[in-house]
């Protein structure tokens, strides 16, 4: 299956080497490119991609607020993409409201392209691009800034079970599957049926979405 991919940057250069370097892979397909947030809307409604690249800091509608719009849509407008953030620095004021509107996750403007094909696959089938360290380190810097939540986030964490409220705390640390199955002894299908438990009861979209709830609940809390 082929992936359709918008590129939302307002370097033209930028845009020209994520498209080169996405086109040249057999199963994705860049339908549209542009140069800030409100073209990108725009764009991502036409088009229906399955993933939105979507530069951060841009003129006329920055990221943060093009992501809002793509991932809550006006009625009538059925399709939702995934939003993967794309920014230049590793901690990023904006990153951390981006998953709170829905994003699936962020990639640094200067990563590997190989990182880059991976991100995009990664988005598009469904996982959030929360695994890496450097990630961990910002989703526990930006929770900081959110006060511990009580009332209705913290209610919802009354839907789990022991199990699933265990798994996760260890979805919000930036484990892996593979890594949660290890410290809790179980197979690691296990895990996944667990965490797509999760994602049900919390009507929750993917593991971003997970994180940020897992901190503004106060099951999870910075530096612990």
């Amino acid at each position: 299956m082929t992936t359709r991919v918008v590129i939302v940057d307002d370097q033209a250069m930028v845009r020209a080497g994520f498209a080169a370097l996405l086109a040249a892979q057999s199963d994705i397909d860049v339908v549209g490119q542009a140069p800030d947030g409100t073209q990108g809307v725009d764009l991502s409604r036409r088009t229906h991609p399955d993933v939105v690249l979507m530069d951060v800091r841009m003129p006329e509608m920055d990221g943060l607020e093009a992501a809002r719009r793509i991932l809550s849509p006006p009625p009538g407008v059925t399709h939702r993409p995934r939003v993967l953030m794309l920014t230049t620095f590793d901690v990023d004021d904006y990153v951390y409201e981006a998953l709170r509107a829905g994003a699936s996750g962020f990639l640094l403007k200067d990563a590997p392209p190989d990182d880059l094909v991976a991100a995009v696959r990664t988005v598009a089938a469904g996982d959030a691009l929360l695994a890496p360290s450097v990630t961990r380190r910002l989703i526990a810097d930006f929770a900081k800034q959110v006060p511990a939540a009580g009332g209705k986030p913290a209610l919802r964490l009354k839907a789990l079970t022991q199990r699933e409220t265990e798994v996760l705390t260890l979805v919000a640390r930036g484990r892996s599957n593979s890594e949660i199955a290890a410290t809790l002894v179980l197979a690691e299908q296990t895990v996944k049926t667990h965490v797509s438990r999760i994602f049900t009861k919390l009507d929750l979209r993917d593991r971003a979405q997970a994180v940020v709830f897992a901190y503004e609940s106060g099951l999870v809390a910075p530096g612990k």
